[in-house]
């Protein structure tokens, strides 16, 4: 097939390299892809990949098989719609359905509407607002910014004043949502969905907090682990069950349907599971563990959900063996962060016995090395006979790497390797 990457990232980059495994010989584009997809042998063009005009005459020019969107930001602006208009097959939901993520709003009132379990949830539009609902639902408080932040609109904390002051810096862009403390384990459980049928993946966990022990404001996730040996058996089936179908029927039934990567944020508590967000796309890091366990061919499902036929799929298979993800980060991240740096050590890394490194934030100077452009710069995925073996593997990687101030944590997969 000849198939359009929409995205800059490591999960871009992480579907490119879970495609280029495949053994059909796929034509791939990533627009505009990284300094490391680059590197994988394929073709980065320049592209305005939020902007639906511009992709569709890109489209429309090279004439692809299959668009994959892989961020939030060009499926919440729409890049979808004229594609899907144009026959063109898109694994990625258009506008209105990718407001499930776009707007936590919309998705507690789906959620609602279609019996979903999830936390109390108040909108608020200032500061005023949100004191009595602080109060009403007491500490810990779990603010949200209601559109999309990059992974930095949520905060959760014991500090009242720390509280009023993240509803004050977000309501000048839009409603915020102050919503019930869940306590529990966090799960990512990611399913193809073809606007009427879905189908899961396997579950991970990820770290969204910069430190160790989970402390710290929160990032776009500092690493990742998956499966999860600590989850029940029938844990997959329940939530395709009570969380996933529900919601895919749901949006197909107000005329919106849902076709492409629904991700399901979920907390395990002692009360059940609970829906914490929904995501439109894969997640990043969890995608990086959880396609370097697939096994199955991943163009294969993206193209039946783009064409409305995944119940004629199989179940997709993984390997057993666990993978585990550590990032390296700027210095300043997820603040101020400290870019331009030289980063070495990359070919050492992959030469770790099931290593492999994807690229966030990267790219070539004018002799050739490699400098960091972000704050998430690069992921160190690794695959091993356990999680002891995976978690070695991918901080033998990681120690590889020199990269001027860097950051990572060092507890990625700790609990579960033991």
């Amino acid at each position: 097939m000849k198939i359009l990457v929409l995205g800059p990232g490591a999960r871009e980059h992480a579907i490119v390299l879970a495609l280029l495994a495949e053994e059909a010989d796929h034509e791939i584009v990533c627009a505009p892809g990284n300094a490391g997809v680059a590197a994988s042998g394929v073709e980065t063009p320049a592209l305005a990949f939020t902007d639906p005009a511009a992709v569709s005459a890109f489209v429309s020019e090279r004439g692809f098989d299959l668009v994959v969107i892989g961020p939030e930001a060009p499926l919440v602006a729409g890049v979808a719609d004229p594609l899907r208009a144009a026959g063109v097959p898109v694994f990625g939901p258009n506008q209105d359905a990718a407001q499930l993520e776009g707007s936590k709003a919309f998705a507690k009132r789906i959620m609602d509407a279609a019996n979903v379990p999830t936390g109390r949830a108040a909108r608020v539009t200032s500061v005023e607002d949100a004191g009595p609902v602080l109060d009403d639902f007491g500490a810990p408080y779990v603010v949200k910014a209601d559109g999309l932040a990059a992974g930095k609109g949520v905060l959760v904390t014991s500090d009242r004043a720390a509280a009023l002051e993240h509803v004050a810096t977000w309501a000048p862009h839009g409603d915020v949502l102050v919503e019930e403390f869940l306590d529990g384990q966090e799960v990512s459980l990611f399913f193809f969905a073809d606007g009427h049928n879905v189908v899961p993946l396997s579950p991970a966990q990820d770290y969204k907090r910069i430190f160790d022990g989970d402390e710290g404001p929160n990032t776009g996730g500092m690493g990742a682990y998956s499966p999860l040996p600590w989850v029940a058996d029938d844990f997959v089936a329940e939530i395709t069950r009570t969380v996933a179908l529900p919601t895919v029927r749901q949006l197909e039934a107000e005329g919106t349907p849902f076709i492409g990567l629904l991700y399901c944020g979920l907390i395990v508590t002692s009360r059940g599971v609970r829906v914490i967000e929904f995501n439109a796309r894969f997640g990043d890091p969890e995608t990086q563990v959880v396609l370097a366990r697939l096994e199955s061919p991943l163009s294969q499902y993206l193209l039946a959900a783009a064409n409305g036929v995944l119940a004629d799929q199989p179940a997709p298979e993984f390997s057993a063996d666990p993978a585990v993800i550590v990032v390296i980060a700027s210095e300043g991240y997820p603040g101020d962060v400290t870019t331009g740096r030289p980063i070495a050590g990359l070919d050492a890394a992959a030469e770790v016995p099931g290593v492999h490194v994807v690229h966030a934030a990267t790219e070539r100077d004018a002799a050739g090395g490699w400098v960091s452009t972000g704050g998430r710069v690069l992921g160190v995925v690794a695959r091993g006979t356990s999680f002891g073996e995976a978690r070695d593997r991918a901080y033998a990687g990681v120690d590889a790497i020199t990269l001027e101030g860097s950051q990572h944590r060092t507890d990625i997969a700790a609990r579960v390797a033991e």
